[in-house]
């Protein structure tokens, strides 16, 4: 028996000592697992700044109400106390609090005063949770291009989704420690630290880009258009300083929607374009939502579903011409003064191409035909120029090619080779028909010419702003030549006879020279072969000074009435870029003029196409 007893009590000791010396941090383990709640952290999601550092989104951290059914004694009590500070009912809240759960949502992302009250009033079993929340201090501005953020707190749209993963950054952890009743116990806890997302800061300028939508807006509303787009460009640099996609409502709201609070834009000292917004605390509870609700386009008028610019593609019309004329100047099939006998109409196999207006034959100038937009002139000298030399000028300006954006959903547009070419595409190809592009890719072809026939990729993202709030600026594609100098000094002197004489009288600007051209353009049936009878775009490209290009514009007008580009869109061009000019101090390069933007379509609302102007159409 002795013998037994020291043997069991050696064998106790061993096993003590195993537990206690060599098992004991596996112990402490399971011990603290069951003591222990593991937290994720959310990091702060980087935030999206125009070039001047103006906050466009950023997140900040709110605090979210989560409850423990099953240590709470008094649910319905609970209830009364916090139902009038969650804005909820006594019933909904004691329905919540009496769940078979251990863990539920009672409001997300509460207003600091409502967090601090439920801090203090330190009910056992109701705890506070950090949650992040994306805040847009400039309303809905530049939306398509910003994008937005989802109920998870990730990118679902334009910028955001885009650059997700440099955004959102990594989660961190940080361990509770507390009772099996949920009473807090005190602890060393041990925290895995979030690491904060990194920042974007766009090519975008605030001020240009709230004035391209007003002037945008407000044409959509006056020419009855369905929706349009206005870019403005940096010449040398191809940074976007604004890029507004704009789509038309309904004129009455549809059932169970809310009329959204307008806001009106108040002018500061320094003549910069301001926004005020209406903040109130969120409601939502199904994730990330908006701080900035108010809207500051007008009635009738809202952002579009996506970047239009660069995802939606469409005939361009007589804008298209740049890329004939530039071919035929640099190839020498003509000069600016090179005289050309345009007839009526121009028969081409099943297909007969006539000009807007009718005439009879006319003897005009390479560019008078340009000036006056005429199609059968185009086609002439794109006879001359021949299918493959057109098709060459095509691709090196930059059309069915990507633009380097990346932007989801981005098109490349639809540029027919040549093993589709018919018997007639010579003639629709060179005046803007059967092929299908961006806004984007014409304005960076009009930005080329503007250049100095030197093409720059166009660019989005200026800088990227690290946690610390430095600045790194982001890397720049290389440029190339694809017109030479003669030539482009040629094809501009064209493109200022178009707003001196031709198409585009509207787009002039007080103190400026202005080089541009006008489009109209049909628009094709999905249904069958042919075109919507009565539908069009109308458009305008150009850039500005002339002479000593800073900026370059597009505007694009769909459905609207009237049809012409020259009536709707050059004048919306002109309140943009006259805004844009001396907001960036550009000097005044011409005496003053009877500038269409004093009376601009875009300014006033007025849809008639003024007396004596000259139209072209499909």
């Amino acid at each position: 028996m002795r013998l037994l007893l020291i043997i069991v009590f050696v064998v106790m000791g061993l096993r003590l000592v195993q537990v206690q010396e060599f098992g004991h941090q596996h112990y402490a383990a399971l011990s603290t697992a069951q003591l222990t709640q593991a937290v994720t952290v959310p990091p702060v999601r980087g935030g999206i700044y125009d070039r001047n550092g103006e906050i466009l989104a950023e997140t900040v951290t709110r605090q979210t109400v989560v409850a423990d059914p099953q240590i709470i004694t008094h649910p319905a009590a609970v209830a009364a106390v916090l139902a009038p500070l969650l804005g909820l009912s006594t019933d909904t809240l004691r329905a919540k609090l009496t769940q078979p759960s251990g863990f539920v949502y009672l409001a997300h992302r509460v207003p600091d005063k409502v967090a601090a009250a439920i801090r203090k009033m330190n009910v056992n079993g109701i705890n506070l949770v950090p949650e992040s929340q994306r805040v847009v201090p400039v309303g809905l501005l530049a939306q398509p291009v910003v994008g937005t953020v989802g109920w998870d707190g990730n990118g679902t749209s334009g910028m955001e989704y885009q650059y997700q993963a440099m955004l959102a950054g990594r989660p961190g952890t940080t361990h509770l420690m507390q009772s099996p009743d949920g009473v807090a116990l005190p602890s060393g806890n041990q925290s895995t630290p979030a690491q904060a997302g990194t920042g974007i800061e766009l090519t975008l300028d605030e001020s240009v880009q709230y004035v391209a939508e007003q002037a945008l807006a407000a044409e959509i509303l006056a020419s009855h258009a369905t929706g349009g787009t206005a870019e403005v460009m940096d010449v040398k640099t191809g940074d976007i300083l604004a890029m507004a996609n704009l789509t038309a409502t309904p004129s009455t709201p549809a059932a169970g929607t809310t009329p959204t609070t307008q806001a009106a834009p108040a002018a500061s000292a320094a003549g910069k374009a301001t926004l005020t917004a209406t903040v109130a605390p969120a409601q939502d509870t199904s994730g990330a939502t908006l701080v900035a609700q108010s809207d500051t386009l007008p009635a009738g008028v809202v952002q579009a579903a996506s970047n239009s610019a660069v995802t939606q593609v469409y005939e361009p019309g007589s804008v298209f011409k740049l890329v004939t004329f530039s071919a035929a100047l640099a190839d020498g099939i003509i000069t600016p003064n090179t005289t050309i006998s345009v007839p009526a109409q121009l028969p081409m196999g099943k297909y007969t191409f006539h000009d807007a207006e009718q005439h009879g034959t006319l003897a005009m100038t390479a560019t008078q035909i340009l000036a006056q937009s005429s199609n059968i002139g185009t086609i002439e000298v794109a006879q001359g120029l021949g299918k493959t030399r057109l098709l060459n000028q095509i691709s090196n300006l930059g059309f069915g090619k990507p633009t380097g954006l990346l932007i989801p959903g981005e098109s490349q547009g639809l540029v027919p080779g040549p093993s589709h070419w018919t018997g007639t595409s010579i003639g629709s190809t060179p005046i803007g028909q059967d092929d299908a592009v961006t806004a984007q890719q014409v304005i960076d072809a009009y930005n080329a010419v503007a250049n100095g026939g030197v093409f720059v990729f166009p660019r989005l993202i200026r800088a990227t702003v690290d946690t610390a709030g430095s600045v790194t600026a982001a890397a720049t594609k290389p440029s190339r030549r694809v017109i030479d100098p003669a030539t482009n000094a040629q094809l501009t002197n064209m493109l200022e006879s178009v707003v001196s004489t031709g198409t585009g009288t509207s787009a002039t600007i007080d103190g400026y020279t202005v080089a541009g051209k006008t489009g109209t353009a049909q628009i094709p049936s999905p249904d069958h072969l042919g075109y919507i009878p009565g539908a069009y775009i109308g458009s305008f490209a150009g850039f500005a000074p002339a002479q000593h290009p800073v900026l370059s514009c597009m505007v694009v007008l769909n459905h609207p009435t009237p049809i012409y580009g020259g009536a709707v869109a050059a004048p919306v061009f002109s309140t943009i870029m006259a805004y844009a000019l001396h907001h960036f101090g550009i000097p005044t390069t011409a005496a003053a003029t009877t500038a269409a933007s004093t009376t601009a379509v875009g300014g006033t609302g007025s849809v008639t196409v003024p007396a004596g102007a000259v139209t072209e159409g499909p």
